[in-house]
């Protein structure tokens, strides 16, 4: 009888420990469970961070082409041919412009300083339309090879620009909904993410820019 009891004190016991062992397994797997979700959130942040990192590195390789390619634009085409002296003026000014432009582009370091030099180059390019020069009165700008090319050049490049503006505010995006979005929102507020700002072109300059001589 005794022994019985004896028996039934040690089975009891070990029911419980076992339970406690179970509960205790349960309790470790759910905190493994959210930390290995709090891991996956923080990387996903700072994978979409970097991604945003990379791609206005790639928007800043861009406009510096342009940035390099306007001032030799407006030099090749005031160097190459006797124009009035109204045209002439004009040109001159839209160096000077673009000399300006480039140089605001250069010292800027924030994406909204590095808009408003990309705007101020967007005037450029608005000048170089507003002269309508005929290149048939000019045939020596016509023949100039280094204006040719030159134009080719920045078509190509206005392409990349809208390529890469593109998925630089693509990139944008993606982690700007995370900072936002439950529950990525509460790690990024501890972690310090925040929202990134797009890189918004100014209005009416939604077609990439043509340098026309008709």
């Amino acid at each position: 009888m005794l022994r019985s009891k004896k028996y039934e004190v040690i089975f009891m016991a070990k029911k419980k420990l076992s339970t406690g062992a179970i509960i205790g397994i349960i309790i470790a797997a759910i905190i493994l469970v959210i930390v290995l979700s709090i891991i996956g959130m923080y990387n996903s942040l700072v994978q979409a961070d970097v991604n945003v990192d990379n791609a206005w590195g790639q928007v800043q390789t861009v406009y510096q082409r342009r940035a390099d390619l306007i001032p030799n634009l407006v030099a090749t085409v005031q160097g190459a041919a006797n124009f009035e002296q109204e045209t002439q003026t004009k040109i001159a000014e839209l160096r000077t412009a673009a000399n300006t432009a480039k140089q605001a582009w250069d010292s800027a370091t924030t994406p909204e300083d590095k808009l408003a030099a990309a705007n101020q180059m967007e005037s450029v390019l608005a000048g170089f339309r507003s002269l309508n020069i005929n290149v048939e009165r000019y045939p020596e700008l016509k023949a100039t090879t280094n204006f040719l090319a030159l134009q080719d050049e920045l078509a190509n490049t206005e392409n990349k620009i809208a390529v890469e503006r593109k998925r630089y505010n693509d990139a944008v995006s993606v982690i700007n909904k995370k900072v936002r979005f439950f529950p990525t929102n509460m790690i990024a507020g501890i972690f310090g993410f925040e929202k990134r700002t797009f890189f918004e072109a100014a209005q009416g300059a939604e077609e990439a820019p043509k340098v026309e001589f008709t």
